[in-house]
Order: C-alpha cells, then structure tokens, then sequence
C-alpha cells in the first residue's frame, strides 16, 4: 500500500512561527522587536484583512532581508534548522513524523514559510519540502516572493504538480489552521490540529 504523508510546519510540526523566529535568530531581538514594531500598521492590516497574506509577507521580507546575499540567508538557515528548529518540536509531532518515515511512507512538508530556512531540516530528516520561494536578483534577495505564496490552495496547487495523488492509496495530511483547509480536503485520513 502506497502512502502519501503531508505536514504543514508551522504550528503543526512546531509550537511556533518559524519564519518570525528565524528573523529573531538572524537580526537578534533588539532588531526584530524595533523591526515588528515599524511594520504595525502592515501587520495590523493583514489581521483586519485589510491586506493579503502575500503582502504582509513580502513587507516583513522587505523590512528584515532586503539586499541581504541570498548565499548569507542560506548559511544562517542552515544553522538556524540544526540550532533551534530541534527545540521548536512538537514531540508528538516529530514522533509521528519518524513513524511514517519508518513505515517507507513518502513523506512531504508543505509549507507557508520560505526553503533557506527549512531545506537542510527537511533534508536532515529525509522529507521532501514544497515552500514558498524568495526571489533573487544578482544573489541577492529582493524582498519579494518568487511565485506565489505556499499558503491554503496553493499549497494543493505545489503538491499537484509535484506529483500525482492518484499514485496513492492512502493520503494522510496534518494541519493546524485555514491555511491548511485545502490540503486536509484532499487526505483521505485529514488530521486538524492532532497534536
């Protein structure tokens, strides 16, 4: 039997937000507390729904890593994943995860937060990713997203063309919030907030 297994990261696999971590880890907390604090009227708006989720993100991208060597971004992700991604873990999340990566399940995060910062995990971990993409421009990072945001369907949309959910007899998804409704409406075992 072939199984598919989908985590979300955020909140699902973690207690908390990897990408306002990361920022934390990269600036320090001075910068990012000074930084948020700027970006108010932004952040406020996103919560209103006044703007997009898209939109904020690319403020904080902006705000926090415009201009910054794409190569830099990587080299603090990579440390940042060996560094505090491990106590960012749910247990039973990160349990549950290694039970299907025993079991031989192909195992795939997808994610609304970016690849520098997740890539090496996933790949310490021996999962798949599909996350949202920084643009680049001369190696270095813009500010902006490259493509759109791995959020609600697009989520869906990255998975479909990865791959083709009708190679598989079982789909399990796990997610924690409406950025994940699309993904748990095509598992056939969806699991909300479980852990």
């Amino acid at each position: 039997m072939k199984r598919l297994v989908i985590f979300d990261f955020d909140g699902t696999l973690t207690y908390k937000d990897s990408f306002l971590a990361f920022i934390r880890y990269y600036h320090g907390s001075a910068a990012f507390l000074l930084g948020m604090l700027r970006l108010m009227p932004w952040l406020v708006a996103y919560k209103l729904k006044l703007v997009p989720n898209w939109r904020a993100k690319e403020k904080v991208l902006e705000y926090f890593f415009r201009d910054k060597a794409e190569s830099e971004l990587h080299r603090r992700g990579q440390s940042f994943a060996k560094e505090l991604i491990p106590r960012m873990l749910r247990p039973k999340a990160e349990q549950a995860l290694k039970g299907h990566i025993a079991a031989g399940d192909r195992v795939i995060v997808v994610s609304a937060s970016a690849t520098p910062w997740l890539q090496a995990w996933c790949e310490e971990m021996g999962v798949e990713l599909l996350a949202t993409e920084l643009e680049c421009h001369n190696g270095k990072i813009t500010g902006r997203l490259k493509g759109n945001n791995c959020y609600g369907p697009e989520k869906v949309e990255r998975l479909r063309k990865h791959l083709s959910l009708q190679d598989y007899d079982e789909v399990y998804a796990y997610g924690d919030s409406a950025g994940d409704r699309e993904l748990l409406a095509l598992a056939s075992h969806p699991h909300y907030r479980y852990f």
